[in-house]
């Protein structure tokens, strides 16, 4: 009895999605993805994110808190997804804590500028 093409393809199917599943299986624990959270949450705090991106920064630390729960109840996809949510987070905190600090220092390196116009209109030696 010779095979039919129907049936090579059914079973080629069957051996391609049993391959698909077991690489899904065999994902190693997010233990990079929370180590890389938590690095992410320690750079934004050093960029006083606290101050700048409070609200990221929270986020941040709620999702990482979220998921190492997760991580501890064995759930290793909703740990994964939370631990790459609180990274991008703390990457945004980061971010906006990096901008509203160059935000300063611009309107401070403004303000001094406009003072050396000024004495140099007023002809001020001081």
């Amino acid at each position: 009895m010779k095979t039919s093409f129907a049936q090579k393809y059914s079973l080629l199917l069957a051996l391609v999605l049993a391959s698909a599943l077991s690489a899904c299986a065999t994902l190693p624990p997010p233990t990079a993805e929370l180590s890389n959270a938590q690095q992410a949450l320690v750079r934004a705090g050093g960029a006083d994110a606290d101050h700048y991106a409070s609200r990221e920064i929270a986020n941040a630390r709620e999702a990482l808190a979220r998921a190492q729960a997760a991580m501890a109840d064995d759930r290793e996809d909703d740990a994964r997804r939370l631990a790459l949510a609180a990274s991008a987070d703390a990457d945004l905190a980061y971010a906006r804590s990096r901008e509203a600090l160059a935000s300063a220092e611009l309107a401070q390196r403004q303000a001094e500028l406009a003072q050396l116009r000024q004495r140099l209109q007023t002809g001020d030696d001081r």
